[in-house]
């Protein structure tokens, strides 16, 4: 057997040893701090039980206090919630109701500017009737046609040369001749007028929107034409005393 051969094994075994050695010796030195650190009065006695571990105490209480802790900060949280939902509903109805008023006083005010426009509209136009009410001169040309006016708005027929020839005749044109000599005279009612009209004939055929004075021109025009036209058709029918 080679020699290098035998000096590793050899070298192999001594360093076994070695360990072995060193393992007695903290072994040793371990045990003898162990005894020196005994109380010169204390039992050497050893025992192989175990030691038990010491009992640990704890409580649910304070489980419990945390668990209260926690459901009372969500409730909290909670009606925090509820309180600011509601805040916020509140002020959404006030502030709708609040537009809700102002949009109804904004349709009245509008709604009373256009009443407003709509009677001062009417009082100009009423304004500018008036004003373009159809004028006539006072005289018997006049006269005749402001009656003629009238007629046609009550459907009364009669025509300006009609009613012309019939007021010279009669009259001569003075609105205030009176005949004191024939028979209505002599019977207490006298003839009147441009169209010579005794005061029951007036009354009876009278036209709505004239003057109740006999004497009155249009009026008498008037009355004498509608008398006329009920008893003749039309005062153009009429060619002498009637």
């Amino acid at each position: 057997m080679p020699k290098n051969i035998f000096s590793r094994v050899q070298s192999r075994s001594l360093t076994r040893h070695h360990k072995i050695a060193m393992a007695g010796v903290a072994t040793l030195g371990a045990a003898a701090i162990g005894f020196s650190a005994v109380p010169s009065g204390a039992s050497t006695k050893t025992t192989t039980e175990a030691a038990q571990p010491a009992a640990v105490a704890f409580s649910t209480e304070q489980i419990k206090d945390v668990k209260a802790s926690v459901t009372d900060q969500m409730a909290t949280a909670s009606l925090k919630a509820e309180q600011i939902a509601a805040k916020k509903k509140a002020d959404a109805a006030a502030a709708a109701k609040k537009q809700a008023a102002a949009a109804a006083a904004k349709k009245k005010a509008e709604a009373a500017r256009q009443a407003k426009e709509a009677a001062s509209r009417a009082a100009k136009r009423a304004q500018v009737k008036k004003a373009a009410a159809k004028s006539y001169p006072n005289n018997l040309d006049g006269w005749i046609r402001e009656s003629l006016d009238i007629l046609k708005k009550h459907k009364i027929p009669a025509s300006y040369d009609g009613i012309h020839r019939n007021i010279i005749r009669e009259s001569s044109g003075n609105p205030r001749a009176i005949n004191n000599w024939d028979i209505n005279a002599i019977n207490g009612i006298p003839s009147k007028g441009l169209l010579q009209v005794i005061p029951p004939t007036f009354k009876a055929y009278h036209v709505p929107g004239t003057s109740w004075d006999i004497y009155n021109p249009v009026a008498n025009i008037t009355a004498a034409c509608n008398y006329a036209a009920d008893k003749y058709g039309s005062m153009d029918n009429v060619n002498s005393a009637y």
